[in-house]
């Protein structure tokens, strides 16, 4: 056995880890590869063209360093891990996004890391451009804007806004989801490379986008200060802004930049400009420093160069896929337009699929409902009918006693106006039976006047002739000496004859008297007996008139009719005392 079969056996690869943005991936390596060899194994399997934008990154240390192309790997300040971690990441930012990165995949990788940069605060940015640049993040992962999808609290568990922004103002969640949801509706029909490029045309606008820091100190006083390379130029900043340089030297204005050792010097190309120089204590930051400022001024002259063959190819094709693309996505947008319509069309018609069900249902329904009412409206009828025969014949009815009760209104309104005539005769006639009740009393006054004259009279004469007699009887007696009285004919028989004649006066008087006064009480006793008849029948006549009124539902009104007629007080008091004085004197 040879002392060369005793030594171990060397591998002949090694393991490696490559982290991009949004993927992790593992290689075995040989052993003999060089750094080109393992970032173009990555970029292959990426399918990234647009290499000169990214290396791989490892950490050494309390630094980082990009591992060098042309050097073996395993040879360089690697970490000894298996496997060893690399993170593809872009060592160099573009001027332009919009005119340098041509494929998507470049774009998303940008968009990956710069969105990381922000959140991360390695990018300052405020809370205004913070929630745009939030929206246009959304709007690249969740596509367009639908409320009925995307309800509210969707967000909930996406990072979109730095720390010191949410720390910044007295929000809740809801509120900076709320002003987010706002800018994303307002993205709609954007696409996600589109909205992954709106966000970065806004990023490469912000003061540290693409510059990377260091610390250094200046060589004549041990003044701090920072470093920015980006692919703008060399920028001095203060250490406590990172927002403002102090000076900038831009790559154009940049004759030469010379490294010996801690110490960089940066000649303008204008000589009449002072020579600046600074120191960096570290040697891997130098190298870094170096690399960068290497890298940076290459891509700043390539970008005004006319592009290789390789480029315009890209873009051509890259012009080629988003003309395909925007085609498919026209194609895409009007078939789901047209989906979108056949389900609406669909919904429509199932929407008036029942619509129509249920308005047969409710045919159905009001079809039994007029079924059942066209019963009862029969029912009704029929009802209606008997109601409209016996309203008929109620009418006929009502007619007939219409009729009646117009000839009884005739019959009444005649008898009233005979009733009237009869009342004004009564009256009339009451009032002729005053007249002559009072001139009955005067007759009677006259008559009783006359009667005492009578009286007198006949007193008067009685005593004359007793006086007369008196003084003729002895005369008498004297001449013609009657022979005197025999029997039964004496001196009595002359005093009888003079009483005779006396009362023969006195009974003719009065029988004529008597007689007169009789004629006088009869007729009028005849007369005020008629009266009362009349008055009587007249009563009798209004009271029927006003029960037959009362009967007739108050139709007329007598009742003025029904009282006898007014006489008088005075009238009826004369006639009453003739009538009193007259049966006295009788």
């Amino acid at each position: 056995m040879s002392i060369l079969g005793l030594k171990k056996k060397q591998p002949k690869t090694f393991k490696v880890k490559v982290s991009t943005m949004d993927a992790e991936m593992e290689f075995s390596c040989e052993v003999k590869w060089k750094g080109k060899d393992l970032f173009d194994l990555v970029c292959r399997t990426i399918g990234l063209r647009e290499t000169w934008f990214f290396g791989l990154r490892y950490t050494v240390k309390d630094t980082y360093a990009w591992l060098k192309p042309d050097k073996r790997v395993l040879d360089q300040e690697v970490p000894k891990d298996s496997p060893i971690t690399f993170n593809f990441l872009a060592k160099f930012f573009p001027e332009k996004v919009e005119d340098e990165l041509v494929q998507e995949i470049t774009q998303h990788l940008f968009f990956l890391q710069v969105k990381k940069q922000i959140l991360d605060e390695e990018i300052f940015c405020s809370p205004e451009a913070s929630v745009l640049l939030a929206s246009y993040a959304v709007q690249a992962k969740y596509g367009d804007y639908d409320p009925n999808f995307h309800k509210p609290g969707f967000l909930a568990q996406d990072e979109l806004l730095p720390k010191r922004v949410l720390m910044q103002y007295q929000m809740t969640p809801d509120m900076w989801e709320e002003k987010i949801t706002a800018w994303y509706a307002e993205h709609r029909n954007i696409t996600r490379d589109e909205a992954e490029m709106e966000y970065l045309k806004i990023a490469q606008d912000l003061e540290m986008y693409g510059v990377s820091y260091f610390s250094i100190t200046q060589n004549k006083r041990d003044t701090e200060l920072l470093l920015g390379v980006d692919a703008q130029g060399l920028h001095i900043y203060s250490p406590n802004n990172k927002l403002s340089p102090n000076k900038s030297f831009p790559w154009s204005g940049i004759r030469n930049i010379s490294y010996s050792e801690k110490e960089f010097t940066i000649k303008p190309l204008d000589k009449k400009r002072e020579v600046f120089k600074f120191y960096s204590s570290q040697l891997r930051v130098n190298k870094l420093i170096l690399q960068l400022c290497i890298g940076n001024h290459d891509l700043f002259m390539r970008r005004r160069k006319v592009d290789s063959i390789e480029v315009q190819q890209m873009k051509a094709q890259a012009k080629e896929e988003k003309a395909r693309k925007k085609v498919e996505r026209q194609i895409l947008a009007r078939e789901k337009q047209m989906r979108e319509e056949a389900e609406r069309a669909k919904e429509d018609m199932e929407r008036r699929l029942f619509q129509l069900q249920d308005e047969a249902r409710m045919a159905n329904e009001a079809l039994l409902r007029s079924e059942e009412t066209a019963d009862l409206l029969a029912e009704k009828a029929q009802i209606a009918e008997e109601e409209a025969k016996l309203l008929a014949h109620k009418a006929a009815e009502a007619e007939q006693d219409r009729q009646r009760l117009e000839v009884t209104a005739l019959k009444t309104k005649e008898e009233k106006r005979l009733m009237e005539q009869k009342m004004r005769e009564a009256e009339q006639l009451a009032v002729k039976l005053v007249e002559q009740s009072e001139r009955r009393l005067k007759e009677a006054d006259h008559l009783k006047q006359d009667l005492n004259e009578a009286k007198d009279a006949e007193r008067r004469a009685k005593q004359k002739l007793l006086e007369i007699t008196k003084s003729t009887y002895p005369l008498i007696a004297a001449y013609s000496n009657p022979p005197p009285p025999t029997g039964p004919e004496s001196p009595d028989t002359t005093v009888d004859m003079n009483s005779s004649i006396r009362m023969d006066f006195k009974d003719s008087d009065m029988k004529r008297l008597s007689m007169e006064i009789e004629r006088e009480r009869l007729e009028y006793m005849e007369k005020s007996k008629h009266l009362q008849d009349q008055l009587k029948e007249l009563k009798s006549e209004i009271e029927s008139l006003k029960l037959e009124e009362q009967q007739q539902a108050g139709l007329y009104s007598l009742r003025s009719y029904a009282e006898p007629p007014y006489i008088p007080q005075s009238n009826r008091n004369s006639a009453y005392m003739a009538q009193m004085a007259f049966y006295e004197e009788v």
